[in-house]
C-alpha cells in the first residue's frame, strides 16, 4: 500500500467537481481550487503540501520547472487521455506516476455544431435583439448544399463529418497525413490545404495540438478563404493565428468565426477577441458536460485508489 497525505484538484472552474465523484471513499484529504494561478512561484507554494494532483485538461500547464519544486509531489493525474502541457519525461525522471483518465469524444463535436449553427444562423445576434425589445435583426445562412472543409479528419473530425452529411453538405478534408481512403470512409473528399480554404463555406478545426500543428492555420491560409466563409476552432488556440483571423473577420474579408479555445485561457479582461464582431465566442466548453466530467472524475478517483493499492492504471 502506498499513503498520500493530501490531494489537490485544480481548476474546477465551476465548483462541481466534489459531487462528481465519490472522492471521500479515498480516505485522503483534498482541497479543490476554483481559481488558475499562472504565476510561477505563487502556484509552486499553493501546491508544496500535496503529494497527488488532479489537473483538468490543460487548464495548468505542469512544466519541467515546477515539477521540480513539487519534492512531495508522488502522482499526477489530468483528466483525458494525454496533456501535451505536462512534462512526462520529467515526471518518469524524479519518479512521478503519471496517469491519464477515459474521456467522451462526443461533447466537442455536438459543441462544434453549436457554434456553426449559432453562428451562421446569426443567432446570438437574433437573441440580444429580442431581448432588448426588437425583433429579427440580423439574416442568416443555410447550410445545404454548402461545403465543409474539416482540418484534421481524426475521431472528432470524423463525427462532425457524419451531422455535415445530415445537412446534405459537400464535406472536404485535409491534414498532413490524410490519405483518400480515409477521408472516403468519413464520407470526405481528400484535398489539398489551399483548395480547402478556397472552396469551404463553413472552415472547421480539429487539430492535437503539438509542435507541428502549431500555427497550422495561418493569415495566408485565412486569406484564401470567401468573403461569405466562417471559420470554427474548438481544437486549442494556438493552432490558428488569433491575430489574423481577428483581422479578417473586422475587416469582413471572411463572414465570421466562432471560438471555443484561445492562445490564454482563462481569456483576461480587455483581450481583442471579447468584441469580435460577426462571431460567437464559448469559454473552453468543448469537453465540459456533466456525463463527460463523471467520467473524468470518477477515473481520476480511480487511479488514485490504484496507485494507493501498488497498481497504477492508465499510467501516461
Amino acid at each position: 500500500m502506498t499513503q498520500l497525505s493530501r490531494i489537490a484538484i485544480l481548476d474546477d472552474y465551476l465548483g462541481v467537481v466534489p459531487g462528481l465523484a465519490d472522492w471521500d471513499s479515498l480516505g485522503v484529504p483534498y482541497d479543490v481550487f476554483r481559481d488558475t494561478i499562472t504565476d510561477q512561484d505563487a502556484l509552486a507554494a499553493r501546491l508544496q503540501p500535496y503529494d497527488a494532483i488532479v489537473l483538468t485538461r490543460e487548464r495548468t500547464p505542469f512544466p519541467r520547472a515546477l515539477i521540480e519544486r513539487l519534492p512531495k509531489l508522488k502522482l499526477l493525474i489530468t483528466t483525458a487521455g494525454r496533456n501535451a502541457s505536462v512534462d512526462a519525461e520529467a515526471c518518469r525522471e524524479r519518479g512521478i506516476i503519471f496517469c491519464g483518465t477515459e474521456g467522451m469524444g462526443s461533447p466537442t463535436s455536438e459543441l462544434t455544431w453549436a457554434l456553426i449553427l449559432g453562428l451562421v444562423r446569426r443567432i446570438p445576434e437574433n437573441d440580444r435583439s429580442l431581448r432588448q425589445g426588437g425583433w429579427q435583426a440580423a439574416i442568416g445562412d443555410g447550410l445545404e448544399g454548402k461545403t465543409l472543409g474539416i482540418v484534421g479528419l481524426g475521431r472528432l473530425g470524423q463525427r462532425v463529418a457524419r451531422v455535415a452529411r445530415a445537412f446534405d453538405m459537400r464535406v472536404i478534408a485535409w491534414s498532413t497525413n490524410l490519405t483518400d481512403e480515409t477521408a472516403e470512409k468519413a464520407g470526405a473528399t481528400r484535398v489539398s490545404k489551399e483548395a480547402l480554404f478556397r472552396e469551404a463555406d463553413v472552415v472547421t478545426v480539429h487539430l492535437v495540438l503539438s509542435a507541428r500543428s502549431r500555427g497550422t492555420v495561418g493569415a495566408a491560409d485565412i486569406a484564401l478563404m470567401k468573403p461569405t466563409a466562417y471559420l470554427v476552432n474548438t481544437s486549442r488556440g494556438p493552432i490558428v493565428d488569433a491575430a489574423a483571423l481577428a483581422e479578417a473577420v473586422r475587416a469582413r474579408r471572411i463572414a465570421g468565426a466562432a471560438l471555443d479555445v484561445y492562445d490564454q485561457e482563462p481569456v483576461g479582461p480587455g483581450d481583442p477577441l471579447a468584441d469580435l464582431p460577426n462571431s460567437v465566442l464559448t469559454p473552453h466548453l468543448g469537453y465540459v458536460t456533466r456525463q463527460n466530467y463523471e467520467k473524468f472524475y470518477a477515473g481520476a478517483v480511480e487511479d488514485i485508489r490504484a496507485f494507493m493499492a501498488g497498481s497504477p492504471i492508465r499510467v501516461i
